[in-house]
């Protein structure tokens, strides 16, 4: 069993995963900052000074935390946005390396076909 789990983690499948989920953790609070530190409070101040977190709707004894939940809507459209970008630049990358891949190999001149028949003549005998 134990064998069983050290080929189960040493895949590559599985570390490329674990790698992805923690560049995934450290990029999430790289926007989440951006989000709350610097566009927040600029659209704050476009909007004449509002705070979308502490926007709340009380109802009794209940609140709903409406802001929190426009906070929530503008980071995700953010990190799927940049997703979006870096998805697109990855893909130009890949198109540049098929396309390099494709090159055409040059045409063989009548000399070259010619010695290749000799030569293939020759290992027949």
């Amino acid at each position: 069993m134990l064998k069983e789990f050290k080929k189960f983690i040493s895949r590559g499948n599985v570390i490329d995963l674990a790698v992805g989920v923690i560049i995934g953790g450290a990029f999430g609070k790289i926007v989440s900052s951006l989000v709350n530190d610097i566009l927040m409070p600029f659209i704050g101040v476009i909007l004449g000074g509002h705070d979308f977190s502490n926007l709340v709707l009380k109802i009794n004894d209940s609140t709903i935390a409406y802001g929190s939940f426009i906070q929530n809507i503008v980071d995700f459209v953010i990190i799927a946005f940049t997703i979006f970008v870096m998805i697109k630049i990855i893909n130009k990358f890949k198109d540049k390396k098929e396309e390099e891949k494709k090159v055409e190999k040059p045409k063989k001149t009548n000399e070259e076909k010619l010695l290749e028949e000799i030569r293939n003549i020759l290992k027949k005998k």
